[in-house]
């Protein structure tokens, strides 16, 4: 079951709970939903890890975890997926995206390098800003779309196929009545 899967990759609310890093904000962290996992929570996490793993803006994370708290879907599983965009990704991720910007709204495709300090965002974000934003966007709507159906899809999927595993598996312990 997917139940079980996570439950042996996520941390232990508890453990999450008693973190000296987190445990100043207490009451917020209160709400079981948080680390809940079923079919909905996993699959909103997913959603909005992927989403805002696109964003082009400082403070992912702490834009991810609002999102769970105001969603109430699975923290850790959100902040995991938000780190997709980590220091070794981001440039080509924000290639990827500055290109669909362009190609959605019909602007001609500047080259530029992609330097993450505010100098070369206050004098080349003018110029990208808009594509960039507009692809990462549309990219983010759409894997986080994505990662939603897909997820919930295969918790359906698994646990119809553990269900009829049982059910065939009752059937061929029972014994035949022979009347």
């Amino acid at each position: 079951m997917p139940k079980k899967f996570l439950n042996r990759w996520l941390p232990a609310p508890h453990k999450i709970l008693n973190s000296r890093a987190i445990k100043w904000m207490g009451p917020l962290f209160m709400d079981p939903n948080l680390f809940h996992i079923n079919r909905v929570s996993i699959s909103t996490s997913f959603f909005i890890g992927l989403f805002v793993a696109f964003l082009p803006i400082p403070g992912q994370t702490i834009l991810v975890a609002l999102l769970a708290f105001f969603f109430r879907s699975n923290l850790p599983v959100a902040v995991a997926l938000v780190w997709i965009s980590n220091p070794l990704t981001i440039a080509p991720l924000f290639m990827f995206t500055y290109g669909i910007g362009v190609l959605l709204l019909g602007l001609e495709f500047t080259a530029f390098t992609i330097e993450l300090s505010w100098s070369w965002a206050i004098g080349q974000g003018k110029l990208i800003w808009l594509p960039l934003l507009t692809g990462s966007l549309v990219a983010g709507f759409i894997c986080g779309g994505l990662g939603y159906i897909a997820i919930h899809q295969l918790w359906k999927w698994k646990v119809l196929r553990n269900w009829t595993l049982r059910q065939k598996k009752r059937s061929d312990v029972q014994p035949k009545n022979t009347q």
